[in-house]
């Protein structure tokens, strides 16, 4: 059964993004730590965008980096990194995203209710203007779909 994404701004700073997954908390942790699962679901098929390196040592002071191309024009790659600031297995992880100077620091937490797991997600913005820029670049859109392509995961993990 699919559960639905939600995306609500709920202050200046603050965009929450939720979703109930059919799969226990240590399962949707392992999926978000462990670069072989994230290069799975991570990007949108929808988009164009291959991930072509997944670098992370999580561990609270470790670091990611996470390495993209454009499907139609492989020569230009960008990279997302940041550093782990807290790794609480299987319950929650926060880490920076420095790609930017406007970039957000995340807070992830797993909560396990009757072997599906609540996942809330927290991007908080340096400014209102940082979150403002994100969310007209579209860059934030894309958690349905990522987030279905997660559950695709699963069923095939189980």
């Amino acid at each position: 059964m699919k559960h639905p994404t939600t995306t609500k701004r709920t202050n200046d700073r603050d965009l929450v993004v939720t979703r109930t997954f059919d799969a226990p908390a240590r399962l949707v942790f392992q999926a978000w730590t462990t670069p072989e699962l994230m290069k799975r679901w991570w990007v949108p098929k929808s988009i164009g965008i291959a991930m072509t390196a997944c670098e992370m040592d999580v561990r609270t002071g470790g670091s990611y980096r996470f390495t993209f191309v454009f499907t139609n024009d492989p020569s230009k790659p960008m990279s997302f990194f940041g550093k782990y600031v807290e790794v609480t297995p299987p319950s929650r992880l926060v880490w920076t995203n420095e790609e930017s100077a406007d970039g957000s620091v995340t807070t992830v937490t797993f909560e396990e209710r009757d072997g599906q797991t609540l996942l809330t997600m927290v991007d908080r913005y340096p400014s209102k203007e940082a979150l403002d820029a994100a969310l007209e670049s579209g860059s934030t859109g894309a958690f349905e779909e990522t987030f279905g392509q997660l559950d695709e995961l699963f069923v095939t993990l189980s």
